[in-house]
This record gives C-alpha cells, sequence and structure tokens, in this order.
C-alpha cells in the first residue's frame, strides 16, 4: 500500500470542510417586497454588505398558536365587485382566498350596517319586536353574502369568520338613534336572541360563522357613524348573564365571544374586567383589538399585560386601515413615503399628537404585524379589503384606503403595496402555526418567526431604514447569509426536512 502524502491528506481536508459547509447551509425560499419595485418577488442571490448581523431560531421555545391573518367583508367591498368585470371580479378573490394568492384564513364581517354601508338598515326594523320574529339579512344577499360564498369556494383550506355589530336597531336604544347611545336593560335579551339568530340565518345560505366581537368600539367613535356604548363593565354582564348563556343554551356553545373590540391604549381596564374571577371570564373567548391609537406605536407592554391576564384566550387584531386618506391611485412609491396622516394628526389630543406622525402606510402594517406577532397577539385583521378611488363608498363619507383599490366605471384594479405587505404574513405562516423565539443582533430591522404544522418555518423581516442589510440566519447549526434591500419586507421559507 503506498502511504499517503501530506499534499493528499490536506486536498482530503479541504474535500470533507467542503462538503462540511454545503451541508450547514440552510435551504430557503425568499420572497421580497421592497421600494425599489419587488412584489412578493423571489430572490435567489445575496449580494453581501460590509456589516452582517445574525438572525437566530430557535423552534424548541414557542409562544402563541395563530390563529390567522386576513381582512373583512363589508358591503361597500361587496358592492364595489359586483360593479367590475367577472373577470376582475375573480381576480380579487383569487389575489386574498385562492392558492395563487394571499389565501386569508381569518375574516370580518358586519351585523346590522356599518359606515362602509351604502346606508343605514337593520336586520329587525320592527319596532318592539322583542322575539324577533320579522329578523331579516335581506340586505345582505344582494352584495355582502355573494362576496363571502364565493371567496369560500376560492379558499382551498377555509377560512374562519367572525361577526360584529355596530349599533342594535334605533328602537332598542336609549337614543332612539343608529349613532350613539346605549342599548336599553330591556332588550338585552332581545339583543342576545339577534346574535343567535344572525348564525342561524347565515347558516341557512351556507356560511358558518366561527364567532363574535361583542360591539365594534364600544367606547363611541366621536357621534360620527354607526355606534352603541358599552362600560367595560356593562359588556361584562351582558356576556356573563345574557349572550353566553343564549348562545349556550340554543346550542351555540362553541362559537367565540370576543371582548372590547376597540384601541389597545384602554386594554388593560377591559380585560380587568373580562378576567375578574371565574364566572365573568367563562364565556369570554378572547380580546380585540384595534389599531388607531397610534400610527407607530403598537402598544407592547398592553398586549403582555392582556396575555398575562388570560394566557390561554385570543388575543386578536380585528381592524386596521390607514384611514382619513383617500387612496393615491397606481402610484406605489407613495405607500412607502412618510405622507400619510391618521385622524389623530387632526383630531386627537394635544397629549396624544405624539402618537400620530406621519407615517408610511406599508411600514404601519409590517412594523404593527410584526410587533403584535411579537407580543402574543394571534390573529391580525385588516378593515375594507376593496374600495375605490375615493376611499368608499362609505355613507358618512369617511374615506380609507385598502389594499385592493378599484375604478368600477373604468373596470380598473390596483393592488396597492398593502397588498402585497399582508401576503407576506398570511400566505406563509397559515393557522395553527406556533410562533416561535427569534434573537437578532441588529436593532433595525424587525423579525419574527413562526413554525407550521407541516414543519416550515416562516420568517419575517422587516427593513425599515434606507440602505440595504446583510444578515445570516441560523438554525440548528445551519446558516445562510441574506441581504435584505432598502424599505423592504423579506418572507424567508425554511421547508420540511
Amino acid at each position: 500500500m503506498r502511504p499517503i502524502s501530506n499534499l493528499s491528506i490536506f486536498f482530503l481536508i479541504l474535500m470533507v470542510m467542503s462538503c462540511a459547509e454545503k451541508q450547514e447551509q440552510l435551504n430557503i425560499e425568499v420572497y421580497e417586497t421592497s421600494e425599489g419595485g419587488n412584489k412578493l418577488t423571489k430572490l435567489t442571490e445575496f449580494a453581501s454588505t460590509e456589516q452582517v448581523s445574525t438572525i437566530t431560531l430557535n423552534p424548541e421555545k414557542k409562544y402563541q398558536t395563530i390563529t390567522g391573518f386576513g381582512g373583512a367583508f363589508t358591503e361597500s367591498s361587496a358592492y364595489l365587485l359586483n360593479k367590475l368585470s367577472k373577470e376582475n371580479r375573480a381576480k380579487i378573490i383569487e389575489a386574498y382566498f385562492g392558492e395563487t394568492g394571499a389565501k386569508y384564513s381569518l375574516t370580518r364581517t358586519h351585523m346590522n350596517s356599518c359606515d362602509f354601508s351604502l346606508s343605514n338598515y337593520s336586520y329587525t326594523p320592527v319596532e318592539g319586536d322583542k322575539e324577533l320574529e320579522h329578523f331579516s339579512i335581506q340586505e345582505d344577499k344582494e352584495d355582502l353574502i355573494p362576496f363571502i360564498k364565493d371567496a369560500m369556494k376560492a379558499s382551498k383550506e377555509g377560512f374562519k369568520i367572525f361577526a360584529s355589530p355596530w349599533t342594535a336597531a334605533p328602537w332598542m336604544k336609549d337614543n332612539n338613534n343608529y349613532v350613539g347611545g346605549k342599548l336599553l336593560p330591556e332588550y338585552y335579551d332581545t339583543w342576545a336572541l339577534f346574535f343567535s339568530k344572525y348564525v342561524d340565518a347565515y347558516k341557512a345560505e351556507g356560511i358558518n360563522i366561527w364567532g363574535f366581537t361583542v360591539e365594534n368600539e364600544p367606547l363611541g367613535n366621536g357621534n360620527n357613524w354607526e355606534s352603541m356604548h358599552f362600560t367595560p363593565d356593562e359588556m361584562t354582564n351582558f356576556v356573563q348573564h345574557y349572550l353566553g348563556p343564549k348562545l349556550e343554551a340554543d346550542g351555540k356553545g362553541d362559537l367565540k365571544i370576543l371582548g372590547y373590540d376597540q384601541n389597545r391604549e384602554h386594554l388593560k381596564e377591559w380585560v380587568d374586567s373580562q378576567y375578574k374571577n371565574e364566572e365573568t371570564s367563562k364565556y369570554f373567548d378572547g380580546t380585540a383589538i384595534h389599531w388607531y391609537a397610534s400610527t407607530f406605536h403598537y402598544f407592547p407592554e398592553e398586549l403582555q399585560y392582556a396575555h398575562n391576564k388570560a394566557p390561554d384566550k385570543y388575543l386578536i387584531q380585528s381592524e386596521a386601515c390607514v384611514d382619513a386618506e383617500v387612496p393615491v391611485w397606481k402610484d406605489d412609491a407613495w405607500y412607502w413615503k412618510k405622507e400619510a396622516t391618521d385622524w389623530g394628526w387632526d383630531w386627537a389630543p394635544e397629549e396624544d399628537k405624539h402618537l400620530h406622525p406621519k407615517y408610511a402606510p406599508v411600514n404601519r402594517y409590517a412594523r404593527d404585524i410584526i410587533g403584535c406577532l411579537n407580543n402574543w397577539v394571534d390573529g391580525w385583521v385588516d378593515w375594507n379589503m376593496v374600495l375605490d378611488t375615493q376611499g368608499g363608498p362609505n355613507w358618512f363619507k369617511n374615506w380609507c384606503i385598502a389594499p385592493v383599490i378599484v375604478d368600477p366605471d373604468k373596470d380598473e384594479v390596483y393592488f396597492t403595496p398593502l397588498y402585497y405587505t399582508m401576503t407576506h404574513f398570511s400566505k406563509f405562516i397559515r393557522p395553527e402555526a406556533e410562533v416561535i423565539d427569534v434573537k437578532k443582533t441588529d436593532d433595525d430591522l424587525m423579525v419574527s418567526a413562526a413554525k407550521n404544522t407541516d414543519g416550515s418555518i416562516a420568517i419575517v423581516v422587516f427593513n425599515e431604514g434606507k440602505e440595504a442589510k446583510s444578515f445570516t440566519l441560523s438554525l440548528n447549526n445551519m446558516s445562510k447569509q441574506i441581504r435584505i434591500s432598502p424599505q423592504a419586507i423579506q418572507t424567508i421559507i425554511i421547508p420540511t426536512n
């Protein structure tokens, strides 16, 4: 046998090291949306920058289980879809619910009318009808229900839908008006029956309701559009003694009941009431929240407090949109610029003005969703899926922006960068995924990660800065260096081994 030379040993070591390096490379897929023009673009080449940070995944440390991501079925969106060509209508529904699109998994709709309805209406128009013998969802059958049913057809895995009332019919309220006022105690039983009848009526249409929020924005909305006021204890009383027992008695005890349903800055006082003791907690399955208290601050302390108060309950972001703005048409760059203002820019009390600066719409969505995921929120639901170039229709002229904007007169559709931002989460982080622990060394990057039930891991990285950044993604002694563009959001998929 010939002896092995030192040179041969050297090359053998190099080969072993090379193989080891290959084995240690993470197998990944990277999708990026950026101010520079990427729209869920699949990336394969990553030119490095000078400074490289690290993002380390620890799948063994798990947090909340994901309920889903999605948007709201409103009469306004449904009405607009019906004004488009069949091709564009189908294109939008596929984009939100189909396998090639965002695959929305958690959705919301309104009971009775809301501001994003064409007019004020109620399912219970007959005054004094305490037994709701004249209850009817006829108003929903032309636009809203066909939208939901077509979305169901497009969705391979299906989606959950929860419903929210903005107000009871005026005749049940102390001010006899759609706007403001409180539910009269003599109609508490009737209002609980309303929820039960709604479930039956929608089931008869082939639509199963997953749950409810008790009342949209119980603190009110400045008496502008449909609303009905509750204090925390009044809502807890209604759920504990009326709504919960009624649904249970009607064999609907599996329906989810979410309390509160307004801005996060008041979250503590509401969860304190809901989860005061075993009796008050019994029928509450979780808490719903909105983001309108700030354009940039996601209130992590309040979210942590709500989780710790009821760690086994849902914590779902139930509504968000860039409000008080008319959509900018086919100008992607605008959605990345700090030009948008919200209601608080003009109307917030002076002590709260600092919470409402101009802020880029894409940044607002990405920052809030990642911030929520990193603070126990298990579901994140956008507001209208489709609006027109005015930001409506809206009977109160409360204009807002949706991820998809349409011009029904010209039969044109614009998928804004907000659509792609939502898709970075909804398409890749699926229901029942578990949020996992992430450590990072670059404070300027926002990162969240979740492990799906099929074993794949989805990591979402947000770079709000004006410079590209490189980082090494590490998992179980394997790694991969990745570059993220300036002003960009990435979803990185580590497939099932």
